[in-house]
């Protein structure tokens, strides 16, 4: 009898489509590993988008935490085109600001020459000394047979010339024009001079032009800050006014005239409101993250992932600590004192008259109640230090998420193991029914020989008919 190569082909019995439905009861098994694993990565996931909601919170806490907050200042100026910055050091006041003059760089143009690229009798100069209003001096070396493009070249590639230097082509030659990289007296191209090998002047290729408007001196700025006059060799002056930088770059002033202009240093009430409530704001959206994340539907009877999850519940319940425990030893103890109180459904609301009024009239109290005298002890830094607590390393969220991941991995090995098992259930039952198919077609050949051989028999007795 010929080899059977497929199951039923020799009993005639459907055994591949029982072999498959066994298969799949096997593969049933399976079914419960799969759920588990995806409700676990479903939690890592859950995980992840409190994490994110816990690290802009933290973010917010880490803003009012900071004391300059509630010492910032801005600038407000009235007048003319005078710019101003304030740093933490600047104290509130008006200032009346009056600019004669402008630091302005000075320029300086040598004489003419007929060729730019030709090379020039140096008359035994190796050097060009480049003196300034300081009376301070730098010496540019040139090479022998320099063109005026490589003495141009020369001085822009020495870092300490202190000058700009370009060639400037006025219709019957050209001249080289130096202008200085600094505005000020003290910075001011003053002449230049070709000096040998001994420093002795020597009288050079050029000399510097001699038409009036050639060189013009370079100068300080000039003005008054309530009265007290101010001369500065930069137009961003520092320190004229206490922690304010005034910038007098945008300003346009015609000889004889002067800008006027009011600088009025403020409390900066906006930044703190802004700060205050964005806190409010981080902890009302981890709120509605949390509430997204445990939420029960009675009608459908369906759960969020996290619901009566042990991390989450030591999450609010460390938050509503510390929010509800208030500060000691200041004139603001609680978050209701400022407008902020904790709603029945768990988040911040905030009395913006209430808060703005403490802003403007007593940023010291705000000060001491969020940030305290070293950013541990007030409230922020109480919230501060629970959420990295939290966030760390040994921390619930890391260690909620390192617990269901071990658990997948869990899920894993043993779904392997699984297929592995019934892999051999069901190699098992193929070998059985593969031998269950040969007998049942030997049964069946061996009933149609004997049928055969009765009929035969029946035949030579002449019982057939």
């Amino acid at each position: 009898m010929a080899t059977i190569t497929s199951l039923g082909v020799g009993s005639g019995l459907d055994l591949t489509g029982l072999l498959d439905q066994l298969q799949e009861a096997e593969r049933g098994k399976l079914a419960p590993i799969t759920l588990q694993k995806k409700q676990q990565e479903a939690k890592i996931s859950a995980y992840g988008q409190l994490q994110t909601s816990l690290d802009a919170f933290q973010d917010a806490v880490a803003k009012i935490n900071d004391p300059k907050l509630y010492q910032s200042l801005s600038a407000n100026v009235r007048g003319d085109s005078i710019t101003a910055t304030t740093t933490a050091d600047a104290l509130p006041g008006s200032y009346r600001v009056e600019v004669n003059q402008l630091a302005t760089s000075g320029t300086l143009a040598s004489g003419r020459v007929d060729e730019k690229d030709q090379a020039l009798d140096l008359q035994g100069a190796t050097s060009l000394k480049l003196t300034f209003g300081s009376g301070d001096s730098v010496d540019i070396a040139i090479a022998a047979d320099s063109t005026l493009n490589e003495i141009r070249d020369a001085i822009n590639a020495n870092k300490d010339a202190g000058v700009n230097a370009t060639i400037i082509n006025d219709g019957e030659g050209y001249r080289l024009a130096l202008s200085s990289k600094e505005t000020g007296v003290e910075a001011s191209i003053d002449s230049f001079s070709f000096v040998d090998a001994a420093n002795a002047a020597v009288p050079g290729p050029f000399s510097e032009a001699a038409e009036a408007g050639s060189k013009r001196q370079g100068q300080d700025a000039a003005l008054t800050v309530n009265g007290i006059a101010i001369s500065s060799a930069k137009n961003q002056i520092e320190g004229a006014i206490q922690g304010v930088t005034l910038n007098l770059a945008e300003l346009s002033i015609a000889e004889g005239e002067t800008a006027s202009s009011t600088v009025n240093i403020e409390r900066d009430t906006l930044k703190q409101r802004e700060a205050i409530n964005g806190f409010v704001k981080a902890f009302n959206d981890l709120k509605g993250t949390v509430g997204k994340l445990t939420a029960f539907d009675s009608e459908s009877g369906s759960a969020a992932v996290l619901l009566g999850d042990n991390a989450v519940r030591t999450i609010e319940s460390r938050l509503r600590s510390a929010l509800t425990s208030g500060v000691e030893g200041g004139e603001l103890s609680t978050l209701s004192q400022l407008g902020i109180t904790l709603q029945r459904d768990g988040t911040l609301k905030t009395d913006d008259a209430k808060l703005s009024g403490l802003v403007a009239n007593n940023p010291q109290a705000l000060s001491a109640f969020f940030a305290g005298e070293d950013t541990k002890s007030g409230l922020a830094g109480k919230l501060e230090t629970s959420i990295e607590q939290m966030l760390g390393s040994n921390g619930v969220i890391k260690g909620a998420i390192g617990g269901a991941e071990n658990l997948v991995k869990s899920l894993d090995t043993r779904y392997e193991r699984m297929e592995k098992s019934i892999e051999s259930t069901i190699s098992r039952y193929r070998s059985q029914f593969s031998q269950l198919d040969v007998m049942v077609a030997q049964m069946n050949s061996m009933s149609s020989y004997l049928t055969q051989q009765f009929d035969a028999l029946d035949a030579q007795l002449g019982r057939k008919k």
